[in-house]
């Protein structure tokens, strides 16, 4: 059995959960795709953990859960994400911050639940932009 949740966190009143693991990654792992920037100014805030580094939209990068960045484990490393019967490959540049939120270097956001998927615009497997948000996928 795995317990993910490891605690609660309180922030200007309100309780927030936060996690230092991750589902453990196969074929058939569903994680929840959020679009984000990862440019200088766009809603991703600082530069990238993993090479201190803004990348463009149009490139395929992604941020993931605390649990499967694994203390920059997987930093620069490809997964593959399916969804909408398409498939597409991503590198690891940044850590959707499960531990803590609500901060300027978070910017002011509470922290990633743990099966994100953080993704640039070039990552959006054919989902219109009205629709960007959460989308339910697997990865490898």
């Amino acid at each position: 059995m795995i317990i993910t949740l490891i605690a609660a966190k309180k922030a200007n009143d309100i309780l927030l959960t936060t996690y230092k693991c991750s589902p453990p990654v196969s074929i058939r792992t569903k994680a929840t795709l959020t679009i984000n920037s990862f440019e200088k100014g766009g809603d991703g805030g600082a530069e990238s953990e993993c090479d201190n580094k803004y990348h463009s939209d149009n490139t395929p990068v992604v941020a993931i859960s605390t649990g499967w960045f694994n203390h920059k484990q997987r930093c620069s490393n490809n997964i593959t994400i399916y969804a909408n019967g398409r498939r597409v490959n991503a590198m690891v540049v940044d850590e959707c911050d499960s531990t803590t939120g609500c901060d300027a270097d978070h910017d002011y956001q509470p922290p990633c639940p743990n099966n994100i998927v953080d993704a640039s615009k070039a990552v959006s497997l054919g989902v219109s932009e009205s629709d960007w948000g959460e989308l339910s996928h697997s990865l490898v």
